[in-house]
């Protein structure tokens, strides 16, 4: 096994995370398992899952076979929008926990904030409960806004260790990521690519050609030049490697400033407001 080059984060409990991971949404679950072997055989040691994906059984069969100490590994999963509600919480977690093989999960979010439902803050409680069981090491939540991190914060006890929202040159959330630096919230970013819709872009061309890099490994390196947590997929052995292969460069602040330029509210996926 490759040893791991990427920086890690440390989380608002202490809890550290590799800034750099690797994630499996839309990865079918019999690819999956051959994915995660690729990836942490180049170096990525944080996997990030979800119930819903249906693949946490393909990831926990990678992770069985790996020969990694558990200690060396972070995995995330999430609870889905149907499954929220303390006791319901509670019950969907043991069953991730089981598919994965695992005797804790090192982040365990709320997938959504599914404001419908109304149902987040009675999930917090239970993952509230489960950090102090040791069963997950740190709490967050993923695609919430700042209304709902306010609304969630009233009256608990743990402050959300992490956000994982949509975030990319396209969608850059400025006013949610201040939010969170505010809270002391780590920013994680799926969709970091736009699902390939920024690659194209003349201004992310121009800053891949002067460092020799991929279109990709240069807005994978913007991310990690924020501050953020990133978490591209890919089921391909070669754009697993450069994906990883982006320390050895660095972008200027006149490159990040053109990046920067193409903030223009796109995105990949639904709003958080709308999706139950």
């Amino acid at each position: 096994m490759a040893s791991s080059p990427i920086p890690t984060v440390t989380l608002n409990n202490g809890v550290e995370i590799p800034q750099l991971g690797f994630g499996v949404f839309q990865v079918p679950d019999e690819q999956t398992t051959a994915a995660v072997t690729s990836a942490l055989e180049v170096g990525y040691r944080s996997i990030d899952t979800a119930a819903i994906y249906g693949n946490e059984t393909g990831v926990g069969r990678a992770l069985a076979t790996a020969a990694l100490p558990r200690e060396e590994l972070f995995v995330t999963t999430k609870v889905w929008n149907a499954d929220q509600g303390y006791d319901a919480t509670l019950r969907a977690f043991d069953a991730s926990l089981a598919k994965l093989g695992l005797d804790y999960v090192d982040l365990y979010l709320i997938h959504w904030p599914a404001p419908a439902r109304d149902l987040y803050r009675d999930s917090w409680r239970a993952l509230e409960r489960l950090a102090e069981e040791g069963r997950i090491r740190a709490a967050g939540v993923s695609n919430f806004q700042p209304g709902h991190l306010e609304r969630l914060l009233d009256g608990a006890t743990l402050t959300p260790a992490v956000n994982q929202i949509e975030l990319h040159p396209g969608l850059q959330q400025a006013d949610l990521r201040a939010f969170h630096a505010k809270h002391r919230i780590a920013t994680e970013a799926w969709s970091p690519l736009a699902q390939g819709a920024v690659l194209g872009d003349p201004a992310i061309a121009a800053v891949a050609a002067r460092h020799e890099k991929s279109p990709a490994q240069v807005v994978i390196r913007w991310h990690l030049q924020l501050g953020n947590i990133v978490i591209p997929k890919s089921i391909t052995p070669a754009r697993i490697r450069e994906n990883l292969d982006v320390f050895g460069f660095e972008l200027s602040a006149q490159e990040m400033t053109a990046i920067a330029a193409l903030d223009r509210d796109l995105r990949t996926g639904p709003h958080p407001d709308e999706l139950d």
